[in-house]
């Protein structure tokens, strides 16, 4: 399958080093509102929309799936040619951590930096579980599965208390294309990145939120260990979610991994 031109966006100074980010299934380049304005301060941040994914009237493609993590990989290597950009630091979260990692280990003379967040790298809780979603999704549409993945994504304490926050992600992912969504989901169902690890060659930062049900902190660990050189840091008081329920320390381990491993940031 061709790759599809990807809807992204560019924020930052021109002239600073690129850092990519990779959404989670389900969600828009906007849930990562709360470190934007941070890290394109320092580099030029390059967003995009995978595919199917994207607020209505601004979607990328979705054409019939299923996807495999490749095609989602090299959708992005189109979208950073298409802007003229050669090298790029990447950070992703879950699906967008698990493109990351085929990136840096496919494409390794054009990921400079890597930071992984929350990321499985096998089909979580069973490749069926992900089956069963792209069905039920194809069938009924969206809604109906966010009661099933959004207790997943955050902790109970963060869904008391950030009842709009909550609001605005289930939105994202009720607007996303039932394809698009089936097409991702059925990439993870036949997912095995632990292969590629050891040959992840970038600098690597491993982020886990402490209360993650879907990738959990001992697999954050596993994979921390197996990337040569990577660093592993646990988020208190977060799940899945990480970036989005505790933007602060987050933005705040990004931005000292990118800055710290890639030149003139």
């Amino acid at each position: 399958m061709p790759e599809v031109k990807l809807v992204s966006s560019l924020d930052g100074p021109p002239d600073a080093p690129v850092l990519v980010l990779g959404n989670p299934i389900g969600t828009t380049r906007d849930v990562w509102a709360h470190q934007l304005s941070v890290l394109s301060r320092y580099f030029r941040v390059l967003r995009f929309e995978p595919r199917g994914h994207g607020a209505p009237g601004a979607q990328s493609p979705a054409p019939k799936g299923p996807y495999t993590i490749a095609e989602l990989g090299s959708d992005v290597l189109a979208l950073a040619n298409a802007h003229g950009i050669e090298r790029f630091a990447f950070a992703g979260v879950s699906l967008g951590g698990m493109t990351g990692i085929w990136l840096a280990a496919n494409a390794p003379e054009r990921v400079t930096s890597l930071a992984v967040c929350c990321a499985a790298l096998t089909a979580l809780p069973s490749p069926r579980a992900w089956h069963d979603r792209a069905a039920l999704v194809r069938t009924r549409g969206m809604a109906p599965l966010a009661d099933l993945v959004v207790p997943r994504w955050f902790t109970p304490a963060f869904l008391a208390r950030e009842p709009a926050a909550v609001a605005a992600v289930v939105a994202m992912l009720t607007g996303t294309s039932p394809e698009g969504y089936a097409g991702c989901g059925e990439a993870i169902a036949a997912l095995d990145l632990r292969p590629l690890l050891p040959g992840v060659l970038a600098p690597t930062l491993v982020l886990s939120g402490a209360g993650d049900v879907a990738a959990p902190p001992s697999l954050g660990a596993y994979t921390a260990r197996a990337i040569p050189g990577a660093r592993l840091a646990v988020i208190q008081a977060a799940s899945h979610f990480a970036h989005y329920e505790k933007p602060g320390p987050v933005t705040d381990a990004l931005l000292r991994h990118f800055r710290a491993t890639v030149a003139g940031a």
